[in-house]
């Protein structure tokens, strides 16, 4: 079998996308080790940036057709397409359009190859004045010309008197940033590795994150294939993720509960903090992203984080924890330019039902604190009914906490990704405050 080439993989992916509830990533995962370098990067640009497009594409579709609707593949072929012309400056002009024909052709399209043709030619010749259309788009229509359902976008707009920018935002290629493993590798010696290995990377600092630890870095090629990363140097990790380790302030030597804690980004963080000294106790309910926790820790070189399945844990005989994260399930809508079919399938009436959730979670954990014990709450979600509204509901029902801190991390102000933590404190046992 002749090996598959960037854009024919784009297409399956996207094609699979489309008609199963299977993440972006994950199919992505699979797909791109089969490709290297260049093609590699193509190959994930097309299929992210058609998702994050998909409104402004079909809307250009449409124009196009006069509204007729497209068979599924030649609706798929036409959106990778016109992404290259309108939003990829790297790919020449002639491989949009021809590469796409050639697949067309491949699936046995070959009555609608000339019409994908013909669109796309045209769409070429009219380009400077598609691209006016689209600037005005933006503005008359932001939901379609950003590409964001209309609700979430009345919604924001209803909250933030400029929410454009975090449409755009959303919009962009995520970068990556790298948390360096203080318990593998110093400073010299990581950055030394990553000039060896031919790596760009900046220190990134931020006001909950201090310097030395955090990086954001540009590799040719997957991060995961570095020696620095497969020798535990390093952990892929947005630094908003890293507020609420700020927050929890773990020490050594204290038992400490990630409820949450799958794929282990904040455990290992906490760890870290540690000093590998003490007892993380990681749990979650979902066994294949445990698999990727217990990978993760054994690449850290990681001994103090037990992690385990949530049904499997007595929480009334687990405890009494020093600190207890609760990095909550959520919408995601903080972090939607990297979970890019967070927008089509995330629906308004979920929202109160994840809250709902997120309160029961921190009524679990606040049974399981010390007196005088830290409880962090916290989620990748913009949304104030999974964030202030929670904490609020809680803190009504259980007068024994406070609130000590609450930190809204937005895009537009920070320049990473959206993140809620709140720090709350056991001022007394429930025990105590019910008798």
């Amino acid at each position: 079998m002749p090996r598959q080439k960037p854009r024919e993989i784009a297409v399956r992916i996207l094609r699979t996308w489309a008609n199963e509830s299977v993440s972006a990533g994950t199919l992505l995962s699979k797909a791109l080790p089969q490709l290297s370098g260049p093609d590699r990067g193509l190959c994930q640009e097309l299929v992210l940036g058609v998702i994050r497009r998909l409104a402004t594409l079909d809307w250009l579709i449409e124009q196009k057709t006069d509204g007729r609707r497209q068979q599924p593949l030649a609706q798929t072929l036409l959106r990778l397409g016109l992404y290259q012309i309108f939003y990829l400056d790297r790919v020449p002009d002639h491989a949009a359009v021809n590469e796409m024909v050639n697949i067309a052709r491949q699936h046995d399209l070959d009555r609608q190859c000339g019409f994908i043709n013909a669109v796309l030619r045209n769409c070429l010749r009219e380009r400077k004045a598609w691209v006016k259309r689209l600037e005005e788009l933006r503005e008359r229509q932001p939901a379609i010309g950003y590409s964001h359902p209309q609700w979430l976008v009345q919604r924001w707009q209803g909250r933030w008197a400029d929410c454009l920018p975090l449409l755009e935002w959303n919009n962009q290629p995520s970068p990556i940033y790298a948390r360096r493993n203080t318990l593998r590798a110093t400073v010299g010696e990581l950055e030394a590795q990553w000039k060896s290995e031919e790596i760009i990377f900046e220190p990134a600092v931020f006001p909950w994150l201090g310097a030395g630890l955090m990086y954001r870095i540009e590799v040719n090629g997957s991060p995961a294939a570095l020696p620095s990363f497969e020798e535990g140097k390093f952990y892929i990790q947005d630094p908003s993720t890293l507020a609420s380790i700020q927050e929890l302030a773990p020490r050594s030597g204290e038992n400490i509960l990630d409820l949450c804690a799958a794929p282990g980004g904040k455990a290992t963080a906490i760890a870290q903090r540690m000093q590998d000294c003490g007892s993380v106790l990681a749990t979650d309910i979902d066994d294949t992203r445990l698999s990727r926790l217990r990978e993760n820790i054994d690449r850290l070189g990681i001994t103090c984080i037990q992690p385990k399945p949530l049904h499997r844990v007595d929480l009334n005989t687990a405890g009494p924890f020093d600190r207890v994260l609760v990095d909550a399930p959520c919408s995601n809508t903080g972090v939607m330019r990297r979970r890019v079919e967070v927008r089509w399938r995330l629906r308004a009436r979920e929202l109160p039902v994840l809250a709902r959730k997120q309160l029961d979670l921190l009524k679990r954990a606040a049974k399981l604190l010390k007196p005088g014990g830290v409880l962090v709450y916290s989620t990748c979600s913009l949304e104030t009914e999974e964030n202030e509204e929670v904490i609020e509901t809680f803190l009504k029902k259980h007068r024994h906490y406070r609130q000590e801190t609450a930190r809204m991390i937005t895009p537009m102000k920070d320049g990473v990704d959206g993140a809620f933590v709140a720090r709350l404190r056991c001022e007394a046992s429930a025990i105590s405050a019910s008798a």
